[in-house]
């Protein structure tokens, strides 16, 4: 975990005229729903990457000294999507990070334009059994997440991924399956994916922007 203020390189700061060394500088950003292994699977990317790495979440917490489930407790979800706003904002300032994002940050449109203007959008797919089976491990470890509906977390991931899907589809360029898959296994296949890509604009035969249409690893 990094303070964002140790952090300076700006996107379009010393960078070179050709798009490959412009993509290098991008930002991973890590997109899912919750329990879909993007903290886990983020700090073991950043390390092979040679990058600093980015818990969204975890910075909020810090910023209020309280947890996620007491500032929506005490505030509610409108407060937490607030702060969660301001942040992603400060953070697509930066580059060279892999950044683990909320499950719901990409429901919000001016996060997903913040983050994929300087940062490739990867999500991490997992089933409804996986996501389930995960939430009841960190139950289970005294790790409370509140709820998005008022009832059990573990009832309404069937309900909200049917909404969440088709954003978290649109948003990304890069779409890895989890289910199944050990956290290392997770982050070989995005660095793998990556390497495709840098390797097909280094050659000219892909022009870099964020978002355009996404790969499906399987």
């Amino acid at each position: 975990m990094i303070c964002l203020s140790c952090v300076d390189f700006k996107p379009w700061a010393d960078s070179s005229p050709r798009l490959f060394c412009f993509w290098r500088k991008m930002n991973v950003v890590l997109i899912g729903y919750r329990c879909s292994g993007k903290t886990s699977v983020g700090k073991i990317l950043a390390r092979r990457l040679g990058r600093n790495f980015v818990d969204t979440d975890a910075l909020i917490e810090g910023n209020a000294r309280c947890s996620i489930e007491e500032i929506v407790s005490r505030h509610g979800w409108d407060r937490f999507r607030a702060m969660e706003r301001t942040l992603i904002e400060e953070v697509s300032g930066k580059a060279n990070l892999v950044i683990a994002s909320g499950g719901g940050t990409v429901m919000d449109r001016r996060n997903v334009h913040n983050l994929k203007r300087n940062g490739w959008m990867v999500w991490l797919r997992g089933s409804v059994e996986d996501l389930r089976g995960r939430m009841n491990k960190e139950l289970r470890a005294g790790k409370i997440r509140p709820s998005l509906t008022g009832g059990d977390p573990r009832d309404e991931v069937e309900h909200l991924l049917r909404f969440r899907e088709p954003v978290y589809g649109a948003a990304s360029d890069i779409i890895v399956e989890t289910s199944g898959l050990e956290v290392r296994e997770v982050a070989k296949r995005i660095q793998k994916a990556l390497r495709e890509r840098s390797e097909r604009v280094n050659h000219g035969r892909e022009f870099v922007w964020p978002g355009i249409p996404g790969d499906l690893i399987r």
